[in-house]
């Protein structure tokens, strides 16, 4: 009898560097779902990152996106000039499982005691499949938490200010492809209406910008109609012909093949982890197509979370600080071209820049 050799399957954590201080991996007492908590670094401060709760086929997948997440927060608070770290807390639901509001309940109240013992080096926020509502759970269990809903002391959640940075961050890099910051006229594909797509498509649409929209929510739809974008299926959104695409639902779009079928001329999203692999930054290079880096991008919600929870926070000030991330992205562009590097090399330079001044 012959024992035929496995097929080798990727590891879920394979090219990932561990380069984190702490990462916690437990199982919750109450909901019984896998809770991890990646605290990547707390050389600028208390680590800052939002709670993902969202369906994965495995646990080693969850702790993957931690793992990505937790850094690029890193690499976002830095570039933003915040005193603050980075982490992320992620919550594995199993493929095909609905969680019941007691079960959201008992996995926010585990969170919250996995956060409470690493003894404020990480502070939680909503992120993906969470929200301003389930942070107040959380809030049951530890301190280490913001974003709360208005109505509970807290500053509500952050879309807003993310969106608002998306924007400011659209209308840089309008200017360096085209060399004025008009959005009127110009053509738009955003895939992801969710929380952050869903404001920048109102208020995109608002400054006569014409767009295509698309989402794997069809009931979507209806914003596409309200304002008058044009909708294409989620698989086909990143061939459209336009002047950017948009990318503002979960990481990992920007695959090898997907960079090869862009017709855009720039690429600047609310997504996280937008590169499937690192060299990506390289391959749209390679083909002219300005990528705005989306850690520097989409840091609008960690700004105002940071800012708007002190007390007394002046909220003109934290416009100002959301609309100056479009001043940053248009010097990363501006370094990019200079030196002949990445815009991804660029933005973390900047980064290392200022984690380097706080060692």
């Amino acid at each position: 009898m012959t024992i035929a050799t496995p097929t080798p399957v990727r590891d879920a954590l394979d090219g990932i560097d561990l380069t984190h201080e702490r990462v916690l991996v437990t199982t919750g007492p109450r909901s019984g779902l896998v809770v991890i908590v990646a605290v990547h670094s707390t050389a600028l401060g208390q680590a800052l990152g939002g709670a993902r709760m969202w369906q994965y086929e495995n646990w080693t997948d969850a702790l993957a996106d931690a793992l990505r997440l937790s850094a690029a927060m890193t690499l976002k608070n830095a570039a933003a000039g915040l005193s603050l770290g980075g982490g992320k807390s992620v919550i594995r639901i199993p493929v095909g499982t609905v969680l019941t509001s007691a079960q959201k309940r008992d996995a926010m109240l585990d969170l919250g005691d996995a956060i409470e013992s690493l003894n404020g080096a990480y502070m939680t926020a909503e992120d993906v499949g969470t929200s301003a509502e389930l942070m107040s759970i959380v809030a049951e269990r530890t301190d280490h938490v913001c974003g709360l809903p208005a109505d509970r002391g807290g500053v509500g959640e952050p879309a807003d200010a993310t969106a608002a940075g998306v924007y400011a961050a659209i209308l840089a890099t309008v200017e360096a492809l085209f060399g004025t910051r008009e959005i009127a006229g110009r053509h738009l594909v955003i895939s992801g209406l969710g929380q952050v797509g869903g404001r920048l498509a109102r208020a995109l649409a608002a400054a006569g910008a014409r767009l295509t929209v698309t989402d794997v929510n069809l009931t979507t739809r209806k914003l596409a109609a309200e304002i008058g974008a044009e909708w294409v299926d989620v698989d086909s959104a990143h061939t459209v012909e336009a002047d950017l695409f948009v990318p503002c639902g979960l990481g990992g779009v920007l695959s090898e093949r997907v960079i090869s079928e862009l017709r855009v001329l720039g690429v600047v999203g609310a997504a996280n982890n937008q590169l499937a692999h690192r060299s990506g930054a390289a391959l749209l290079d390679a083909r002219g197509i300005l990528w705005a880096p989306d850690f520097v991008v989409n840091a609008g919600g960690v700004i105002y979370l940071s800012m708007a929870s002190v007390h007394g926070a002046d909220l003109d000030a934290v416009s100002r600080r959301v609309d100056a991330i479009g001043d940053t992205v248009a010097a990363i562009l501006t370094t990019s071209r200079e030196q002949g590097t990445t815009t991804l090399e660029a933005a973390e330079r900047l980064s290392a820049e200022r984690l380097g001044a706080a060692v």
